[in-house]
């Protein structure tokens, strides 16, 4: 599989355009530290959440002119995350979430670990990179619970120690190489962080990212959705979900896709060539494979595999008591799967939905196309 993406008819000049915009935010930070405005939801936001999110009563707020929304949480941290100094050999997968993150975190870290399979299986994921939101979702209320649940296990304590430790100050603290998840936008991340160190940002058609996001939503008990999927997609669509919105964060990254330093994969890529999109990381990252090393890579990331994979299913935060029993972590990995849950009035719409949302653009989903 070659470089380019679906009708990839983007100019560089676009893509420079958008990189020297966020940059020159960052000769704000001089006056002002974070550059974008941070503001509670509406009122009323919030209590149409509380009717179908029955986990920690987080207050959401809405982030810069694109109304990103976050956590209140974030507001701790977002300064020193938009500051935070680089190192040339940091890697970042960047997504929005349940685009795929976590099989491309598995491949992108064996790739740059010359494919160190011993180190991966002894060391969770969740280890091996800095998430740097994660602390957001671990309030007070969170963080006291897990520790009365988990009083005297110093492993899961030290775990969860890690995880309430806000993702700038981890950065601080860990050696080089460094690896780095977030689904924070470009935006929002180092101005400098393209020229700086290298980005794989991963997209997946939105219907199916929704339904995965539904489920996830479910699992994680701070969070703890209750309601059916169609309430859940008109929160997607109506930019009332964390990261949202989902078009604005994928169209950032899209319109910066020609910079040497970012690469920009689709998950349906991943699903239908995995070894031609293994090949391409392998290039991105400077790595030679072998056709050996090559097949024992994409073995190790089939899906029947990586769902056994116990480095990459968040063991360890279902130790803590903080996840639902009757959901999974990495769920089918296939493409599509929105048809099991969309009624033919929401697919309509979804379709004009995502169609109104492209027309700015010359990003398409491989899905579509297939």
């Amino acid at each position: 599989m070659s470089r380019r993406q679906p009708q990839q008819a983007m100019t560089t000049s676009n893509s420079n355009s958008l990189i020297r915009e966020i940059a020159e935010l960052s000769t704000m930070t001089a006056v002002n530290n974070f550059p974008f405005d941070i503001r509670e939801e509406e009122e009323t936001e919030h209590r149409e959440q509380r009717k179908y999110f029955h986990g920690a009563d987080y207050v959401n707020i809405r982030i810069g002119p694109k109304n990103f929304v976050m956590t209140s949480l974030y507001k701790d941290d977002a300064a020193n995350i938009y500051n935070m100094p680089l190192r040339p050999d940091d890697i970042f997968v960047v997504s929005f979430p349940r685009s795929g993150t976590t099989w491309t975190q598995e491949l992108v870290w064996l790739l740059a670990s010359d494919l160190d399979y011993a180190k991966a299986a002894a060391n969770p994921l969740k280890s091996r990179y800095i998430f740097l939101e994660f602390s957001m979702f671990m309030s007070k209320e969170v963080q006291d619970q897990a520790r009365s649940d988990n009083v005297g296990k110093e492993e899961e304590l030290r775990f969860l120690d890690m995880v309430c430790t806000p993702g700038s100050k981890l950065a601080a603290q860990t050696p080089s190489p460094r690896f780095f998840k977030t689904h924070l936008p470009m935006s929002l991340l180092p101005a400098t962080l393209l020229d700086t160190a290298k980005v794989v940002y991963v997209a997946r058609d939105p219907r199916d990212v929704a339904v995965s996001y539904f489920h996830l939503n479910r699992l994680y008990k701070m969070v703890n959705f209750t309601g059916d999927f169609k309430t859940y997609w008109n929160f997607f669509i109506k930019d009332m979900l964390r990261w949202t919105p989902f078009f604005e964060h994928l169209k950032e990254a899209w319109q910066m896709r020609h910079h040497p330093n970012m690469l920009f994969l689709f998950y349906e890529e991943l699903l239908k060539n995995l070894e031609s999109t293994v090949k391409r990381v392998a290039d991105f990252l400077g790595k030679q494979l072998t056709p050996e090393q090559t097949n024992a890579l994409c073995s190790h990331l089939s899906f029947e595999n990586f769902k056994n994979n116990q480095s990459v299913n968040i063991d360890e935060v279902r130790r803590l008591g903080l996840l639902a029993e009757n959901e999974k972590f990495v769920r089918k990995g296939k493409s599509g799967g929105w048809k099991e849950y969309f009624d033919e009035d929401m697919a309509r719409k979804a379709e004009l939905w995502i169609a109104k949302n492209l027309e700015d653009t010359d990003l398409r989903f491989p899905s579509k196309n297939s």
